[in-house]
């Protein structure tokens, strides 16, 4: 299985331990591979230099500059994950090559897409009870950095893997009729997730969770669930699919 992590809930020191807690008894009944990203962080990295985020499509517009930066901070925290859920190993896409992708080029610089996911890498780890934490960093054809958006890598992990995924977020799923919690969907299949988007039910914030979802499933995904990472004890449920919202083929 594949955890997206990341964003808001990694604000809350207290609340990152508690996933890694759970991430780390998760990892001891099953294969997991965990795939972070860390806005929050990136942007005070930024922040504290003086440059300014810009966001294009919902991707970070990346300077070299500011690849540079994301680097550092994303290897950082990359470390401090592995460490608070133990038994785990850091990685970015420069590790043997885990993480390779194309420039996406234009006015988002280096941003790119993935190409390939060293998924031999991956099993190699799991099949030696080690939990692979994987940072959205990639490699071009010459070695050099890519900013890779952090739901669309766990998206290419989990279809190289040919596994489920798991996207904690902020909400607890995807509503027919939002902010009712009675709206809530347990399950959506691709088609019902493709219609929501054309009717205007899923819109705004929850467009890209879906669209990230549907990319894994493309990509070779079994399913992809889309859970809150707010709270803790939800990413047990999630994996047993008594929480979230699991879009299926």
């Amino acid at each position: 299985m594949i955890v997206k992590y990341g964003g808001n809930a990694m604000k809350s020191p207290e609340l990152r331990r508690a996933v890694a807690r759970e991430l780390a008894a998760l990892g001891c009944e099953q294969a997991l591979v965990v795939v972070h990203g860390g806005g929050p962080v990136i942007e005070r990295e930024l922040a504290l230099r003086g440059i300014k985020s810009e966001f294009v499509r919902g991707l970070r517009v990346t300077t070299p500059t500011a690849m540079q930066i994301i680097m550092m901070a994303l290897g950082q925290l990359n470390k401090e994950l592995s460490y608070e859920i133990g038994g785990a190993l850091g990685l970015l896409g420069h590790d043997s090559r885990l993480l390779v992708a194309t420039p996406l080029g234009g006015e988002l610089g280096r941003v790119g897409k993935i190409v390939s996911v060293n998924a031999e890498l991956l099993r190699t780890l799991t099949q030696v009870n080690l939990i692979p934490v994987v940072g959205c960093v990639a490699v071009d054809e010459h070695g050099e950095a890519l900013n890779v958006n952090a739901d669309t890598a766990a998206g290419a992990v989990a279809g190289a893997l040919g596994e489920g995924v798991i996207f904690l977020t902020d909400v607890d799923g995807v509503y027919r009729q939002f902010p009712d919690p009675a709206s809530m969907t347990q399950q959506l299949s691709r088609a019902e997730a493709e219609a929501g988007m054309a009717e205007g039910w899923i819109a705004g914030g929850m467009l890209p969770k879906v669209r990230a979802a549907l990319d894994a499933l493309e990509r070779g995904a079994t399913y992809a669930t889309i859970a809150s990472g707010m709270q803790a004890g939800v990413l047990r449920q999630a994996a047993a699919g008594q929480a979230g919202t699991r879009i299926v083929p």
